[in-house]
């Protein structure tokens, strides 16, 4: 019987080692998700937008470290070749999506942190008072 797939040698144009740069890029990679879940999670709209907007660059950076080295453009020959060390389009497009969607998402931030500061003075996420009537309720059955 022989095998269904068998295992077949890179090229030895390939490189499969990890380089001195994506480590760098991993640990970047890294603080700007943890800084960004830490801003995330605080109560003035401020701190959530530039939380949101490091954890974006974040989710960026991870995306075109994936998409690996520049190549050549992926672009089909007349003959219907592929030409040797093609670039990956797709980290690149998910990047791009990213980015507008982010853009969208502090644009809506921004609108809801000036309106919190325009009727409150102060852009901090207030406690719902059903909130804590349900929470005054609880304590004392």
């Amino acid at each position: 019987m022989t095998p269904l797939l068998t295992a077949v040698p890179p090229p030895e144009s390939v490189v499969l080692a990890p380089t001195g740069g994506s480590l760098v890029m991993a640990l970047v990679v890294g603080v700007l998700f943890g800084a960004g879940t830490f801003l995330l999670l605080q109560r003035a709209l401020t701190r959530v937008l530039i939380g949101l907007t490091m954890i974006t660059h974040g989710g960026n950076l991870l995306l075109l470290v994936a998409g690996g080295r520049a190549g050549e453009p992926p672009f089909v020959a007349a003959d219907g070749s592929l030409p040797e060390g093609v670039a990956d389009p797709l980290p690149q497009a998910f990047a791009l999506t990213a980015i507008v969607i982010s853009f969208a998402v502090s644009a809506l931030l921004l609108a809801l942190a000036y309106r919190s500061f325009v009727l409150t003075r102060d852009d901090a996420v207030q406690d719902d008072v059903e909130d804590r009537r349900i929470a005054r309720l609880a304590e004392h059955p």
